[in-house]
């Protein structure tokens, strides 16, 4: 975050033009590296008045202040102009979707961490865990597979992906507080379970409704969701499983005897034919289903 404007800067919004020295001393850098930018990258002034050089708009401060935000959280230069000039920041209305799978295509081929962060950090701001998971990243981790599957070696492209994911989910969820307080919901992976993100997802939009919630992480040992079970009382234990062989009907069984009340979750669970239970395959109807659970 820069500096707030002083008065006289106020004074310059208020007309919707600023200087160069103005803009160079809110922004905390040099006239000379305004022009820079202005030069290297098309990120500069844009309101001419005759007689008069070139001023700054309001909207011209605003992309400035994204940019350096960008590259205060280790974005380069070029890279971060590219993002504030394409509209591949802030808002990110649907039509805007493709833009940045394509910008999290391209930085996560290239492992650039710091983009990968602010790209998503952007998308989970502007539309939320689940918007961004249905229409941003459930489409790139698929064709990252495609990617795979047609022998392109993008091993580790995914690999860095589903971290800044994780953390960025981790970053938005943060926000809404850590207690679960209350009975919460438990939300576990059955123990050899390593695909975690639609969990995680999950959990980061039930945070925003104020849902309470106890994520396990990946592989945890049976012993302890059994264990915190009994412990945490939940008013439901959330088991998530993406195949078949993950799906753990030895712990199904342990929760139940420890008095936890099952939801079934993913598609691992599909061969499943027990008694009536919970079940939950998709994200939305999910969220529906555990909030109305809790609130009721």
């Amino acid at each position: 975050m820069g500096p707030q404007p002083a008065p006289n800067q106020v004074d310059d919004l208020a007309r919707s033009v600023w200087t160069s020295g103005r803009v160079a001393e809110l922004l905390g850098v040099s006239p000379v590296t305004l022009r820079s930018w202005d030069a290297r990258y098309g990120i500069g002034p844009s309101v001419r008045e005759s007689g008069r050089q070139r001023r700054y708009s309001a909207a011209d401060v605003a992309k400035l202040q994204r940019m350096q935000s960008l590259m205060d959280r280790g974005v380069k230069t070029k890279e971060a102009a590219d993002l504030v000039l394409s509209g591949r920041t802030g808002r990110h209305e649907a039509q805007h979707a493709g833009a940045t799978i394509e910008a999290l295509h391209a930085a996560a081929s290239g492992l650039r961490y710091a983009t990968m962060a602010a790209l998503l950090d952007d998308a989970l701001a502007a539309t939320g865990p689940v918007e961004t998971w249905l229409k941003i990243l459930v489409p790139l981790l698929h064709r990252l597979e495609r990617d795979w599957t047609a022998g392109e070696p993008c091993f580790a492209a995914e690999w860095a992906l589903a971290g800044e994911i994780s953390a960025a989910l981790e970053r938005h969820t943060r926000p809404f507080g850590n207690e679960p307080g209350g009975q919460p919901l438990l939300l576990a992976c059955c123990p050899t379970e390593r695909h975690t993100l639609p969990l995680e997802v999950l959990r980061a939009a039930l945070a925003e409704r104020k849902v309470p919630a106890v994520f396990l992480g990946p592989m945890v040992p049976p012993d302890t969701v059994v264990d915190l079970t009994r412990q945490l009382a939940p008013e439901l234990v959330v088991l998530w499983s993406m195949t078949p062989s993950t799906a753990d009907l030895g712990l199904l069984r342990r929760v139940r005897r420890a008095g936890g009340r099952l939801c079934l979750a993913g598609p691992g669970w599909e061969q499943f034919r027990g008694q009536r239970v919970l079940r939950i395959n998709d994200l939305p109807g999910a969220l529906t289903s555990l909030t109305q659970t809790v609130r009721h």
